[in-house]
């Protein structure tokens, strides 16, 4: 299944407006991003390349570790990738705006400073 970008970013728009707010409120210096896939660097650099798929990534420095000296830096970065999370939801048999949040929230706990272990205690994968 393909979908017009403007129709994934729309989803993508309505799924940040469902962050809790508690949330919301303590983000800070982070751009969302979408593309249509991930490139070959951003697949080595998170250790995934030839291993699996890569829905959505987190580029910055983690609220949990920015000290005092933390200022004047280009905004972290949440990527989600439109083809990956439509595959990745067809073949769940899910909703693609549920998997859209599902990433979108995976990546905000990796802001948050939340290991890939705690994010799947936690339930969001």
């Amino acid at each position: 299944m393909d979908m017009p970008q403007e129709e994934f970013e729309e989803i993508v728009k309505n799924a940040l407006k469902e962050v809790p707010k508690i949330f919301k409120e303590r983000i800070d210096n982070l751009e969302f991003i979408v593309m249509g896939k991930p490139t070959i660097d951003m697949l080595i650099r998170s250790k995934i390349y030839g291993k699996g798929t890569l829905l959505g990534l987190y580029e910055g420095i983690p609220l949990n570790k920015r000290g005092r000296n933390y200022q004047g830096v280009l905004p972290d970065r949440i990527t989600l990738f439109k083809y990956p999370i439509i595959m990745e939801a067809e073949r769940e048999g899910i909703n693609i705006k549920e998997k859209v949040k599902s990433v979108l929230l995976h990546e905000i706990g990796h802001y948050f400073g939340l290991s890939e272990g705690e994010l799947r205690d936690l339930g969001v994968y």
